[in-house]
């Protein structure tokens, strides 16, 4: 799932709502907290992490599926 999809989007919203609510309700010390709010960060570490590599282009998508292709090896060094 793209982390720009609307689903994802709003799986992070309702990750972050209940890690507001588990931490209103048991304390912010609680270990219950403590895993809401990890599963919030690793969402939030998932957004950063697809925003830094860089997107595939067509050609690179090719020769992954054909490594012995022409095209590409022309290229190696």
């Amino acid at each position: 799932m793209s982390v720009d999809s609307k689903d994802f989007q709003y799986e992070l919203q309702k990750a972050i709502a209940y890690a507001h609510q588990v931490t209103a309700e048991k304390g912010a010390t609680s270990p219950e907290a403590a895993v809401a709010w990890d599963a919030v960060e690793e969402m939030r570490a998932e957004v950063s992490h697809q925003h830094q590599q860089p997107k595939k282009t067509n050609f690179d998508k090719y020769l992954e599926e054909n490594p012995e292709a022409p095209e590409g090896l022309m290229y190696d060094t």
